[in-house]
């Protein structure tokens, strides 16, 4: 989809939409076209009983006096409450009621805001932005679909005066889209089409945009004395892979990294402690962290960002057969530290604990954020509207939770203590990877946290998040690409040159 941004006055596409601000307020835009349609917008928004509420929408088809086939009145609520978050999701409301209308082109009146805190330029460019995330479909493998269910929208014309300065910055954001997308599709792929192998060899292509891509075999983790992470995938025909990628953007070289590590289960069975049948199918989607990490080093890299990032994933596919670990089978880590496996379905948390260690190890970085769809517990209390963050470090923490906030990606702060870390205490090994009964997402994070030593870490736990059975405003069902946005904000406002 091309989305381009013009100074034009009047409509020559197929759609056309005007804003209307709460109370009947109608933009300069929806005046012009009211006065041209001969009252029909001001007609329409009485019998339609419309008041300009955010997100209300009423469709006009077929205007008089405009050769075009519609005209959508879009409501922003309070001009004073528009804010870039607000935008992005009008911007995702328009697309999700054009995408499948049969019209091909779009075009958008934006009138500069008189008394909200962005400017024309952000609002076209944040309109632009949500249009293309939710824009976003994965269809690849239809062979027959019916007509009234293909997206249409091919082109979209944002009218905006600032037109120069909008394009500018919507490039930027549009890197990051580029992040988001390829995190969606990395998680939406099926498990014969993204497995380690093939994960990493996609991982590789970030090359392009001058991101170094190093890839350890299971000869190398071995030899580092990744005993965890390789005893998760040492059931599967597919070789596991620890993929490690640079991005060195900060003008000075010797400048300490900020890391990202994502938790890569490109297919989780559960193993010998099998999941149910029902279901099993989503768990594709158990490489979503590792997702997050890939797509926000492509929008890092896409937009040049002034920082020096290192993102690592422990790529696996945890599957059941004569080879694969048992409970109650013990594995030593990178670390030294031995692990009792009493439930091969907590694996994750035995991928990040060898990623996590390698990460600290070697690259000594200013933080370390993991990010994982861990635990179902995690969901249980927080649903799907957060995610859960367990951290050691209060500074960081603010920082994440207020990036979240800019970008609307969610996360609340858990607890830990001394009390949940000894439920991890193993009586044959120095711990066990589940921690008991209640409160598995805290002793989920315990765990992890054994492998950080003082490094400034906070684990991300997105099981809730990643994956979406219904739309939301910026994102059709299915993947989110959660995580690339938030990490990129945090990076945005706290750590470049």
């Amino acid at each position: 989809m091309n989305i381009k941004f013009s100074k034009k006055s009047l409509p020559t596409s197929d759609s056309h939409v005007v804003f209307v601000y709460s109370d009947k307020e109608l933009s300069d835009s929806a005046a012009k076209i009211d006065k041209v349609t001969d009252g029909l917008v001001s007609r329409a928004m009485d019998v339609g009983h419309f008041e300009g509420k955010f997100g209300q929408i009423i469709e006009l088809v077929a205007p008089v006096n405009l050769d075009i086939n519609r005209v959508l009145v879009v409501g922003l609520g309070k001009e004073a409450s528009l804010d870039q978050v607000k935008t992005q999701k009008i911007g995702g409301k328009i697309m999700a009621r054009l995408i499948a209308s049969g019209d091909e082109t779009l075009s958008i009146a934006v009138d500069v805001p008189k008394k909200a805190n962005i400017s024309g330029a952000e609002f076209a460019a944040h309109l632009g932005y949500g249009i293309r995330l939710r824009r976003y479909r994965f269809d690849k493998y239809f062979t027959k679909q019916e007509e009234s269910k293909k997206p249409s929208v091919i082109g979209v014309d944002i009218m905006c005066t600032a037109s120069a300065n909008v394009k500018k910055m919507f490039e930027e954001l549009d890197r990051i889209a580029d992040g988001v997308i390829l995190a969606r599709d990395l998680v939406t792929e099926p498990g014969n089409v993204i497995y380690p192998e093939s994960y990493a060899e996609k991982i590789k292509e970030l090359s392009d945009l001058g991101i170094d891509v190093e890839i350890l075999t299971e000869d190398e983790m071995e030899e580092l004395g990744m005993g965890s992470l390789l005893s998760v995938g040492q059931g599967s025909a597919c070789e596991s892979h620890l993929v490690v990628m640079h991005w060195n953007g900060s003008e000075n070289d010797d400048e300490p990294p900020v890391a990202f590590v994502g938790k890569g289960v490109t297919f989780d069975t559960g193993g010998i402690s099998l999941k149910p049948g029902a279901g099993m199918e989503d768990m594709k989607f158990d490489m979503g962290g590792s997702a997050a990490v890939v797509g926000a080093m492509k929008a890092l890299a896409g937009r040049n960002a002034k920082v020096n990032a290192i993102g690592v994933v422990g790529l696996v596919e945890n599957m059941p057969s004569s080879t694969a670990q048992r409970p109650g089978d013990v594995v030593t880590s990178m670390s030294g530290q031995t692990i009792e496996v009493i439930n091969t379905d907590a694996e994750g948390r035995l991928v990040l604990a060898d990623a996590l260690w390698y990460t600290q190890d070697r690259f000594k970085p200013k933080f370390m954020i993991d990010l994982a769809t861990l635990t179902g517990a995690i969901m249980v209390a927080l649903g799907q509207e957060y995610a859960g963050i367990f951290s050691n470090n209060d500074e960081l923490c603010e920082n994440l939770i207020r990036a979240g906030k800019d970008v609307d990606e969610l996360v609340w702060r858990m607890p830990m203590s001394k009390g949940f870390d000894k439920l991890v205490d193993s009586k044959i090994a120095d711990m066990k990877n589940v921690g008991g009964k209640y409160g598995g997402s805290i002793t989920a994070a315990q765990f992890l946290q054994r492998y950080v030593n003082d490094v400034p870490w906070v684990h991300i736990d997105i099981a809730g998040t990643a994956w979406r059975t219904e739309a939301s405003d910026i994102a059709a069902p299915g993947a989110t690409g959660y995580g690339v946005r938030l990490l990129d904000q945090l990076v945005r406002d706290n750590y470049e040159d």
